[in-house]
């Protein structure tokens, strides 16, 4: 993929083609998954792609593989520069969102990297995604470059750099079912020890049904939820998640209510409440992982779901534990 080479008075280059390989595809499998999260990052700097002149587009990306891979596969045939930024291996959505993909990272690698040096112009091209994190003045202003912000997709540049003015298309974020499927492995991969667990604790203490409402909670906020986001009712990822939860509960808590159809009717409802209650904060909690990976919600936005709804999932789950606890203690001393 890449290669070192020097463009005069040790300016260091690396070399990059748009070609893309099977290391590079496992790498990006890898990545999905969520194996060696911080692992899957190239190096800061300047890279050159093709055979670009002084006059050749300058591009920015993050280090993140799978930022850098979209961008230099979609701009085969064009010859010009990929200026890599320090992310911390963070795409640059999320990256913009948490400062790395900013201002004062852009102007500093522009230094690094001596750019003016390197190109006759004083000209880039950034990611839409990445706006949020850059003040185009501030750059101007710091560095002598202007920033221009291209398409949100790479695939779009080709047809973008033909007049560099965005359709309406392109400047348009969709969100669509594959989207949504491609965040699922790395939350399994991230949840599976920890589900697996909790489930074998719960079937030491309260058999097969209590450890299958925990596996199904826990699945419907990492699989479930992710799939049916638009369909699911209110605004918030923590009250779509309460919904969610609820209704894959439900069925578990009609279980509990009628496993024990000899016992007290207040032991068979607490069961049963132990259930709805415990569940849905699970479920709810686990929606939250999906705010930074949406168009849907925004920084602002994702704090005030914290500080709202976490107490509430805390308090929620914390009685439904306590409940769950006093019933199987009640059973097990011969009270049913």
């Amino acid at each position: 993929m890449q290669s070192n080479r020097d463009l005069g008075e040790g300016i260091p280059v690396r070399q990059a083609t748009s070609q893309m390989t099977w290391v590079n595809y496992w790498d990006h499998f890898l990545a999905r998954c969520g194996v060696n999260r911080g692992g899957h990052r190239v190096e800061p700097g300047l890279y050159a792609l093709g055979h670009p002149t002084p006059h050749s587009p300058v591009f920015v990306t993050a280090n993140y593989t799978l930022s850098f891979d979209a961008l230099r596969s979609a701009l085969a045939g064009i010859d010009g520069y990929i200026l890599v930024l320090d992310t911390q291996g963070i795409n640059v959505w999320c990256a913009a969102g948490k400062g790395t993909f900013g201002t004062d990272e852009l102007v500093r690698r522009i230094e690094a990297v001596r750019l003016s040096d390197i190109v006759s112009h004083r000209h880039l091209i950034l990611p839409q995604l990445g706006a949020a994190g850059v003040s185009a003045h501030e750059v101007k202003r710091r560095s002598g470059f202007d920033v221009e912000y291209g398409p949100v997709r790479a695939a779009d540049l080709p047809e973008y750099l033909k007049r560099h003015q965005a359709t309406e298309e392109m400047r348009r974020v969709r969100f669509s079912l594959i989207d949504r499927l491609v965040l699922i492995p790395v939350e399994l991969v991230h949840m599976f020890v920890p589900t697996l667990l909790v489930a074998i604790l719960l079937y030491a203490i309260s058999r097969w049904l209590a450890a299958a409402s925990a596996v199904a909670a826990i699945l419907a906020g990492v699989v479930l939820f992710p799939i049916l986001l638009p369909w699911l009712p209110t605004r918030d990822f923590s009250s779509k998640g309460f919904v969610l939860g609820g209704i894959v509960a439900l069925p578990f808590a009609l279980a509990m209510f009628q496993r024990s159809a000899a016992a007290p009717l207040w032991l068979r409802l607490s069961s049963a409440l132990a259930c709805l209650l415990a569940l849905p904060p699970v479920t709810a909690f686990l929606s939250l992982n999906f705010t930074g990976s949406t168009p849907i919600t925004s920084r602002s936005g994702v704090k005030r779901e914290i500080f709202t709804y976490v107490p509430i999932m805390a308090w929620m789950f914390g009685i439904g534990m306590l409940l769950t606890v006093g019933v199987r203690l009640f059973q097990h001393l011969g009270g049913a």
